[in-house]
Protein backbone atom coordinates (compact mmCIF):
# COMPACT_ATOMS: atom_id res chain seq x y z
CA UNK A 1 0.00 0.00 0.00
CA UNK A 2 0.87 3.48 -0.09
CA UNK A 3 1.94 5.52 2.84
CA UNK A 4 3.67 8.51 4.13
CA UNK A 5 6.55 8.13 6.43
CA UNK A 6 8.93 10.17 8.12
CA UNK A 7 12.23 9.62 6.88
CA UNK A 8 13.62 11.88 9.58
CA UNK A 9 13.01 14.18 12.26
CA UNK A 10 12.65 17.73 10.58
CA UNK A 11 10.27 19.90 8.99
CA UNK A 12 7.59 18.97 6.47
CA UNK A 13 9.96 18.06 3.95
CA UNK A 14 10.69 14.63 5.94
CA UNK A 15 7.23 13.31 4.91
CA UNK A 16 7.97 11.22 2.04
CA UNK A 17 5.66 8.65 0.12
CA UNK A 18 6.91 4.96 0.54
CA UNK A 19 5.68 1.16 -0.12
CA UNK A 20 4.35 -0.53 3.49
CA UNK A 21 2.71 -4.06 3.69
CA UNK A 22 -0.74 -3.98 3.92
CA UNK A 23 -1.72 -4.10 7.74
CA UNK A 24 -3.14 -6.98 9.17
CA UNK A 25 -6.36 -7.65 11.71
CA UNK A 26 -5.63 -8.72 15.00
CA UNK A 27 -8.47 -10.97 16.71
CA UNK A 28 -10.02 -7.75 18.00
CA UNK A 29 -9.06 -5.33 15.15
CA UNK A 30 -10.62 -4.12 11.48
CA UNK A 31 -8.80 -2.73 8.42
CA UNK A 32 -10.31 0.33 7.15
CA UNK A 33 -9.76 0.81 3.52
CA UNK A 34 -9.31 4.35 4.37
CA UNK A 35 -10.64 7.48 2.35
CA UNK A 36 -9.63 10.33 3.93
CA UNK A 37 -7.09 10.77 7.17
CA UNK A 38 -6.98 14.51 9.24
CA UNK A 39 -4.03 16.08 10.34
CA UNK A 40 -3.60 16.88 13.85
CA UNK A 41 -0.67 18.15 16.27
CA UNK A 42 0.37 15.11 17.52
CA UNK A 43 1.71 14.49 14.23
CA UNK A 44 3.61 17.13 13.76
CA UNK A 45 4.96 16.76 16.95
CA UNK A 46 5.88 13.21 15.73
CA UNK A 47 7.76 14.40 13.03
CA UNK A 48 9.78 16.44 14.79
CA UNK A 49 10.55 13.82 17.27
CA UNK A 50 9.01 15.16 19.98
CA UNK A 51 6.24 12.83 20.31
CA UNK A 52 7.09 8.89 19.76
CA UNK A 53 4.44 6.32 18.28
CA UNK A 54 3.75 4.36 21.46
CA UNK A 55 5.60 0.96 21.90
CA UNK A 56 3.38 -1.58 19.07
CA UNK A 57 2.08 1.35 16.98
CA UNK A 58 2.58 1.90 13.30
CA UNK A 59 5.44 4.22 12.64
CA UNK A 60 3.21 5.93 9.93
CA UNK A 61 1.44 9.37 11.39
CA UNK A 62 -2.12 9.93 11.36
CA UNK A 63 -4.69 9.20 13.76
CA UNK A 64 -7.84 10.31 12.80
CA UNK A 65 -9.34 7.70 9.77
CA UNK A 66 -12.44 7.29 7.68
CA UNK A 67 -13.23 4.95 4.86
CA UNK A 68 -14.95 1.18 4.25
CA UNK A 69 -14.29 -1.73 6.58
CA UNK A 70 -12.15 -4.62 4.62
CA UNK A 71 -11.36 -6.97 7.25
CA UNK A 72 -12.74 -8.06 10.12
CA UNK A 73 -10.36 -9.90 13.36
CA UNK A 74 -11.84 -13.10 14.12
CA UNK A 75 -13.24 -11.98 17.67
CA UNK A 76 -15.42 -8.22 16.25
CA UNK A 77 -18.76 -8.71 16.50
CA UNK A 78 -19.86 -5.22 16.35
CA UNK A 79 -18.45 -4.25 12.65
CA UNK A 80 -18.52 -6.22 9.86
CA UNK A 81 -17.08 -5.41 6.45
CA UNK A 82 -18.77 -2.53 4.11
CA UNK A 83 -19.66 -0.59 7.03
CA UNK A 84 -18.70 3.16 7.34
CA UNK A 85 -16.44 4.44 9.77
CA UNK A 86 -14.62 6.79 11.57
CA UNK A 87 -11.95 5.91 13.88
CA UNK A 88 -8.92 7.21 16.35
CA UNK A 89 -6.07 4.76 15.83
CA UNK A 90 -2.51 5.20 17.43
CA UNK A 91 -0.66 5.59 13.97
CA UNK A 92 -1.03 4.66 10.73
CA UNK A 93 -3.68 7.09 9.02
CA UNK A 94 -1.23 8.31 6.58
CA UNK A 95 -2.03 5.04 4.22
CA UNK A 96 -4.45 3.61 1.73
CA UNK A 97 -4.97 0.99 4.78
CA UNK A 98 -4.88 1.48 8.55
CA UNK A 99 -5.99 -1.58 11.39
CA UNK A 100 -7.52 -0.39 14.33
CA UNK A 101 -9.00 -1.79 17.74
CA UNK A 102 -12.79 -2.57 17.00
CA UNK A 103 -13.87 -0.28 20.23
CA UNK A 104 -11.88 2.67 18.76
CA UNK A 105 -14.15 2.60 15.52
CA UNK A 106 -17.62 4.23 15.41
CA UNK A 107 -20.02 4.82 12.61
CA UNK A 108 -19.72 7.52 10.11
CA UNK A 109 -22.30 10.44 11.64
CA UNK A 110 -25.47 10.43 8.96
CA UNK A 111 -25.39 12.79 6.51
CA UNK A 112 -21.19 13.80 6.76
CA UNK A 113 -18.57 12.32 3.71
CA UNK A 114 -15.33 10.90 4.43
CA UNK A 115 -13.07 13.96 4.74
CA UNK A 116 -15.64 15.66 7.17
CA UNK A 117 -15.61 12.19 9.15
CA UNK A 118 -11.93 11.99 8.92
CA UNK A 119 -11.80 15.32 10.93
CA UNK A 120 -13.57 14.13 14.09
CA UNK A 121 -12.06 11.30 16.60
CA UNK A 122 -9.05 13.00 17.48
CA UNK A 123 -10.52 16.57 18.43
CA UNK A 124 -13.82 14.86 19.90
CA UNK A 125 -11.95 12.75 21.87
CA UNK A 126 -9.74 15.10 23.32
CA UNK A 127 -12.41 17.74 24.08
CA UNK A 128 -14.66 15.14 25.12
CA UNK A 129 -12.34 13.15 27.76
CA UNK A 130 -11.17 16.66 29.00
CA UNK A 131 -14.18 19.10 29.73
CA UNK A 132 -16.45 16.39 30.09
CA UNK A 133 -14.75 13.38 32.08
CA UNK A 134 -12.36 15.12 33.58
CA UNK A 135 -13.41 18.74 33.83
CA UNK A 136 -16.88 18.21 34.71
CA UNK A 137 -18.48 20.88 33.24
CA UNK A 138 -21.81 21.42 34.16
CA UNK A 139 -24.75 23.68 32.72
CA UNK A 140 -24.24 26.83 32.72
CA UNK A 141 -21.01 26.97 33.97
CA UNK A 142 -18.32 29.34 32.72
CA UNK A 143 -15.36 28.04 29.96
CA UNK A 144 -12.06 29.36 28.94
CA UNK A 145 -10.33 27.88 25.67
CA UNK A 146 -7.00 28.77 25.31
CA UNK A 147 -6.42 28.63 21.23
CA UNK A 148 -10.52 29.01 20.51
CA UNK A 149 -9.72 28.28 16.82
CA UNK A 150 -7.94 24.81 17.05
CA UNK A 151 -9.94 21.34 15.37
CA UNK A 152 -9.86 20.78 19.39
CA UNK A 153 -11.27 24.13 20.96
CA UNK A 154 -13.96 24.41 18.18
CA UNK A 155 -15.36 20.82 19.39
CA UNK A 156 -14.99 21.76 22.97
CA UNK A 157 -16.85 24.93 22.30
CA UNK A 158 -19.77 23.49 20.74
CA UNK A 159 -19.91 20.44 23.15
CA UNK A 160 -19.93 23.20 25.88
CA UNK A 161 -22.55 25.37 24.19
CA UNK A 162 -24.92 22.42 22.82
CA UNK A 163 -24.60 19.99 25.61
CA UNK A 164 -24.51 22.46 28.79
CA UNK A 165 -25.66 25.68 27.81
CA UNK A 166 -22.03 27.11 29.12
CA UNK A 167 -20.92 30.76 28.75
CA UNK A 168 -17.45 30.08 26.35
CA UNK A 169 -14.97 32.12 26.28
CA UNK A 170 -11.62 31.89 23.92
CA UNK A 171 -8.26 33.33 23.12
CA UNK A 172 -7.46 33.66 19.26
CA UNK A 173 -4.71 35.37 17.80
CA UNK A 174 -5.95 37.76 14.86
CA UNK A 175 -9.24 39.01 14.18
CA UNK A 176 -10.74 36.87 11.85
CA UNK A 177 -9.82 34.06 13.91
CA UNK A 178 -12.36 35.49 16.62
CA UNK A 179 -15.05 36.07 14.54
CA UNK A 180 -14.42 32.58 13.49
CA UNK A 181 -14.66 31.41 17.13
CA UNK A 182 -17.79 33.38 17.43
CA UNK A 183 -19.58 31.06 14.63
CA UNK A 184 -19.14 28.01 16.30
CA UNK A 185 -19.95 28.60 19.96
CA UNK A 186 -17.82 30.61 21.49
CA UNK A 187 -19.48 34.03 23.04
CA UNK A 188 -16.59 36.17 23.84
CA UNK A 189 -13.42 35.91 21.68
CA UNK A 190 -10.19 37.61 22.94
CA UNK A 191 -7.35 38.45 20.78
CA UNK A 192 -4.38 37.81 22.83
CA UNK A 193 -2.47 39.93 20.73
CA UNK A 194 -4.06 43.03 21.48
CA UNK A 195 -3.57 43.30 25.63
CA UNK A 196 -3.40 40.80 28.28
CA UNK A 197 -5.46 38.26 27.77
CA UNK A 198 -6.34 37.01 31.50
CA UNK A 199 -6.90 40.73 32.51
CA UNK A 200 -9.65 40.71 29.91
CA UNK A 201 -11.13 37.20 31.05
CA UNK A 202 -10.93 39.14 34.71
CA UNK A 203 -13.00 41.80 33.62
CA UNK A 204 -15.64 39.49 32.05
CA UNK A 205 -16.03 37.59 35.03
CA UNK A 206 -15.29 39.52 37.72
CA UNK A 207 -14.74 37.86 41.01
CA UNK A 208 -16.90 34.39 39.84
CA UNK A 209 -14.30 33.53 37.95
CA UNK A 210 -13.98 30.46 35.48
CA UNK A 211 -15.24 27.28 36.13
CA UNK A 212 -13.06 25.56 33.54
CA UNK A 213 -10.14 26.15 31.35
CA UNK A 214 -8.89 24.47 28.43
CA UNK A 215 -5.32 24.86 27.64
CA UNK A 216 -2.43 23.57 25.74
CA UNK A 217 0.08 26.44 26.49
CA UNK A 218 1.10 26.02 29.87
CA UNK A 219 4.28 27.25 30.91
CA UNK A 220 3.59 30.96 32.27
CA UNK A 221 -0.25 30.65 31.10
CA UNK A 222 -0.86 28.32 34.29
CA UNK A 223 -0.16 30.58 36.80
CA UNK A 224 -2.31 33.27 35.45
CA UNK A 225 -4.94 30.68 35.11
CA UNK A 226 -4.62 29.32 38.23
CA UNK A 227 -5.80 32.85 39.73
CA UNK A 228 -8.96 33.34 36.86
CA UNK A 229 -10.32 29.44 38.45
CA UNK A 230 -13.48 30.11 40.32
CA UNK A 231 -14.23 28.37 43.71
CA UNK A 232 -14.00 24.48 42.40
CA UNK A 233 -12.70 25.47 39.36
CA UNK A 234 -10.90 22.54 36.52
CA UNK A 235 -7.79 23.50 34.64
CA UNK A 236 -7.41 21.08 31.74
CA UNK A 237 -3.68 20.80 30.12
CA UNK A 238 -3.63 19.14 26.54
CA UNK A 239 -0.30 20.09 25.98
CA UNK A 240 2.87 22.69 26.93
CA UNK A 241 3.47 24.41 23.86
CA UNK A 242 4.98 27.55 26.07
CA UNK A 243 6.98 25.56 27.84
CA UNK A 244 7.70 22.31 30.35
CA UNK A 245 7.62 23.86 33.56
CA UNK A 246 5.06 25.94 35.27
CA UNK A 247 5.57 28.42 38.67
CA UNK A 248 2.31 27.95 40.36
CA UNK A 249 0.71 28.70 44.54
CA UNK A 250 -0.36 25.17 44.95
CA UNK A 251 -1.95 26.64 48.28
CA UNK A 252 -4.79 28.29 45.85
CA UNK A 253 -5.74 24.40 45.09
CA UNK A 254 -6.27 23.93 48.87
CA UNK A 255 -8.19 27.28 49.63
CA UNK A 256 -10.19 26.72 46.73
CA UNK A 257 -10.48 23.26 46.16
CA UNK A 258 -8.91 23.53 42.46
CA UNK A 259 -8.25 20.69 40.27
CA UNK A 260 -5.38 20.33 37.81
CA UNK A 261 -5.06 17.51 35.30
CA UNK A 262 -3.46 16.33 32.00
CA UNK A 263 -4.05 14.31 29.72
CA UNK A 264 -2.67 12.08 26.85
CA UNK A 265 -4.90 10.03 25.02
CA UNK A 266 -2.86 8.26 22.57
CA UNK A 267 -1.21 5.59 25.10
CA UNK A 268 -4.37 4.60 26.72
CA UNK A 269 -5.51 1.26 26.08
CA UNK A 270 -8.44 0.39 24.01
CA UNK A 271 -11.22 -0.16 26.47
CA UNK A 272 -10.47 3.29 27.93
CA UNK A 273 -10.89 4.98 24.31
CA UNK A 274 -13.66 2.60 23.65
CA UNK A 275 -15.71 4.44 26.89
CA UNK A 276 -14.89 7.74 24.75
CA UNK A 277 -15.85 6.64 21.58
CA UNK A 278 -19.17 5.24 23.11
CA UNK A 279 -20.27 8.77 24.38
CA UNK A 280 -19.25 10.40 21.72
CA UNK A 281 -21.46 8.38 19.34
CA UNK A 282 -24.48 8.34 21.78
CA UNK A 283 -24.20 12.20 22.17
CA UNK A 284 -22.42 13.88 19.64
CA UNK A 285 -22.94 11.79 16.63
CA UNK A 286 -26.62 13.23 16.78
CA UNK A 287 -26.00 16.52 17.34
CA UNK A 288 -23.58 16.29 14.11
CA UNK A 289 -26.28 14.36 12.15
CA UNK A 290 -28.51 17.08 12.95
CA UNK A 291 -26.10 19.89 11.71
CA UNK A 292 -25.90 21.63 15.60
CA UNK A 293 -22.75 20.61 15.94
CA UNK A 294 -20.38 20.90 12.93
CA UNK A 295 -16.65 20.35 11.55
CA UNK A 296 -14.83 22.75 10.00
CA UNK A 297 -12.17 22.03 7.36
CA UNK A 298 -9.92 24.32 6.46
CA UNK A 299 -7.84 22.92 3.50
CA UNK A 300 -8.23 19.12 1.84
CA UNK A 301 -4.66 17.89 0.22
CA UNK A 302 -4.09 14.34 -1.11
CA UNK A 303 -2.00 12.05 0.66
CA UNK A 304 0.92 13.29 -1.73
CA UNK A 305 0.77 16.52 -0.57
CA UNK A 306 1.13 16.02 3.44
CA UNK A 307 3.85 17.75 3.90
CA UNK A 308 1.84 21.04 2.73
CA UNK A 309 -0.55 19.88 5.48
CA UNK A 310 1.74 19.77 8.28
CA UNK A 311 3.32 23.75 6.52
CA UNK A 312 -0.03 25.28 7.75
CA UNK A 313 -0.11 23.97 11.57
CA UNK A 314 3.91 24.66 11.19
CA UNK A 315 2.79 28.37 10.60
CA UNK A 316 0.00 28.09 13.47
CA UNK A 317 -2.20 29.35 10.33
CA UNK A 318 -4.97 26.53 10.89
CA UNK A 319 -8.02 27.13 11.72
CA UNK A 320 -10.17 23.73 12.09
CA UNK A 321 -8.87 20.56 10.65
CA UNK A 322 -6.77 19.95 7.57
CA UNK A 323 -7.54 16.77 5.85
CA UNK A 324 -5.91 14.37 3.48
CA UNK A 325 -7.86 12.45 0.70
CA UNK A 326 -6.70 9.23 0.29
CA UNK A 327 -9.25 7.58 -1.83
CA UNK A 328 -11.55 10.24 -3.42
CA UNK A 329 -13.85 7.26 -4.57
CA UNK A 330 -14.78 6.48 -1.05
CA UNK A 331 -17.67 8.33 0.29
Amino acid sequence: MKAIEISRHGGPEVLQMCERPKPVAGPHEVVIRVGAAGVNRPDVQQRKGLYPAPPGASDIPGLDTAGVIVKVGEAVRRWKEGDRVCALSAGGGYAEFCAVPESQVMPVPHGLGMAEAASLPEVYFTAWHNIMQLGRLDFRETLLIQGGTSGVGMAAAQIAKVLRQARVLATAGTSEKCAMCRRFGVDIAINYREGEWADAVRNLVGDAGVDVILDSQAADYVEKEVELLAMGGRLLLIANHRGDYSNIRTRAFVQRSLTLTGAQIRRRDPVFKGKIASELVSQVWPQLAAGTIKTHIQNKFPLSQAASAHAILDANEQVGKIVLVVDPGIE
